[in-house]
């Protein structure tokens, strides 16, 4: 009852190739050697007819002649190109051409998808990323599995720990699960989450994380983190793993020993954040592939609050005051645009006497003007030193930055000190690469909501080569919607002014002469 018949056999050996269709289907017919094939007519690359292909009668291998990818014709297997076509059994009974047309088994097609994803993320083939994610929507079976499994085959990939693949992913996975009735988008969100993963992961070799288990145990976790000695720290988090503690427990421990120092220009927090907002969405199982790489980065984590500029951090930091009780908001236009060492003493005197979500609109107001009036001169000149380095990414962390502060010091209160003394130097290091007479009255959001709807159609179809620079307009926009939600209304007025002048700044992806210059400047005498 599977068989159908297709063909009459002596017309299609006579003929070579024939073309038949079956309700939706569309199947290219060809006879070589004597015996009958069929596979799917349509190029898994591109669409165009296999039917027109050549077959070489020796080896049976269609070659399409579009873009020249080959395939078995008994297998359907690719032989050059990415994907495989589908291949359908084929006999001869009674003249006929007869094909079995049964879908196989749903365990062995969502096997057959994820295998094809796994090497479309190993080889970072972005087109065939998105075939078969689509192919996993079309079919009804669950995309997030493709998620799990690329992070477990990624997880020891990562030299330097997590990155802003991760970071992206939730963000993404979000959108992914904000637009479930619109497949096209979904494709969109699964392409980009998959495809940064596979972009910092490509050709990397295996980084082995150590062995060994040790009981959880915060303290030790923070200080083996503060030590940089990774190998403790992450037998703290095997010990975790084994006797499965949930993320709560987990959570503060991590979120501290991030705050611990003034580090990694605020990616250790973000990343944390993240995590838990990953595994909520992909299950607890996923803490075997994101706690790793993320202990990893901690350990890593450039220590800023050891440079001149920030060394004053620490003794802010490690002072017991009580925290103030006023609820009024702080100024935002009093810190914006001080100093560093200005900035932490500022803040220091604010905690004193408001309670820390006072002092934290302030702050990210400030930062948030900080993005609306960087003078992106530095991000275009070429014959400047290497500290002035600077484009639009690094103003957009201390929007990014800002909204995991808030979530992380919201469930975990007695982190909002060392927190807010670093949004304070966010403030500070950016002071020296903005325009304070800049009119940004240009820049104004009137209808926040319509201007979401209008940026996040570009984050969909961004057209930005690089994911580190995709993946900062999906982070910060929306981490400026999940923010103005409860900011005070200047608070969310300078946020939409700072987001909307990055979405319409062009940036510049490559700095060639500049590289060139400071290369020769460094060398020569």
């Amino acid at each position: 009852m599977n068989w159908i018949e297709a063909a009459d056999a002596a017309t299609l050996a006579e003929q070579g190739r024939a073309l038949f269709r079956h309700d939706r289907l569309k199947i290219a017919l060809f006879w070589v050697n004597g015996k009958p094939y069929a596979v799917d007519n349509r190029c898994p690359h591109e669409g165009y007819p296999l039917r027109e292909g050549t077959v070489k009668d020796e080896s049976c291998e269609l070659t399409c002649q579009w873009h020249n990818w080959k395939f078995d014709l008994r297998t359907g297997r690719c032989l050059y190109g990415e994907d495989h076509v589908r291949a359908y059994p084929a006999k001869i009974e009674g003249g006929s051409v007869w094909l079995d047309l049964r879908e196989p088994p749903a365990e062995e097609r969502l096997a057959t998808i994820l295998d094809g994803m796994d090497e479309a993320v190993a080889q970072r083939q972005y087109g065939r990323i998105a075939r078969e994610a689509a192919r996993l929507i079309a079919a009804g079976f669950d995309p997030l599995e493709a998620v799990r499994r690329s992070l477990r085959r990624t997880h020891d990939r990562l030299e330097f720990g997590m990155t802003h693949a991760h970071a992206g992913l939730a963000d993404w996975l979000a959108l992914f699960e904000a637009h479930r009735h619109d497949r096209e988008t979904q494709v969109v969100c699964l392409a980009e989450a998959l495809d940064h993963l596979a972009d910092d992961t490509l050709r990397q070799p295996v980084f082995s994380y150590a062995g060994g288990s040790l009981p959880f145990d915060g303290e030790a976790f923070t200080a083996a983190v503060a030590a940089e000695d990774e190998p403790t720290a992450i037998a703290l988090v095997n010990g975790a793993l084994a006797d499965a503690l949930p993320w709560d427990d987990l959570a503060f421990w991590f979120a501290k020993a991030a705050l611990r120092h003034y580090a990694a220009f605020g990616h250790s927090l973000i990343y944390t954040d993240k995590v838990g907002l990953l595994l909520e969405r992909l299950g607890g199982e996923t803490a075997s592939w994101l706690l790793p790489p993320l202990v990893r980065s901690l350990v890593q984590a450039t220590r800023e609050d050891l440079l001149p500029e920030f060394r004053a951090y620490a003794e802010y930091a490690d002072r017991d005051t009580p925290p103030g009780e006023a609820r009024a908001l702080a100024d935002g236009g009093q810190v914006f645009g001080l100093s560093v060492a200005k900035a932490l003493a500022w803040t220091d005197r604010q905690l004193a006497e408001r309670a820390p979500e006072a002092v934290y609109w302030a702050l990210l107001e400030a930062n948030a003007r900080n993005l609306a009036h960087f003078d992106e001169g530095f991000q275009f000149a070429y014959d400047r030193p290497v500290s002035q380095n600077v484009g639009w990414l690094s103003f957009t962390h201390g929007v990014t930055f800002g909204h995991a502060v808030r979530r992380v010091c919201t469930a975990h209160p007695s982190l909002w000190r060392p927190a807010l003394l670093q949004m304070a130097c966010f403030v500070g290091r950016n002071k020296a690469f903005i325009d304070r007479e800049l009119d940004t009255s240009q820049w104004s959001v009137d209808d926040s909501d319509a201007f979401f709807a209008q940026a996040l159609e570009r984050v969909f179809d961004h057209g930005v080569n690089v994911p580190i620079f995709s993946v900062h307009y999906l982070k910060t926009l929306l981490a400026t919607q999940a923010e103005s939600r409860d900011a005070p209304e200047r608070v969310a007025a300078w946020l939409w002014t700072g987001v909307h002048r990055f979405f319409t700044a062009r940036l510049k992806q490559k700095h060639a002469r500049r590289t060139a210059r400071q290369a020769l400047a460094l060398i020569e005498p």
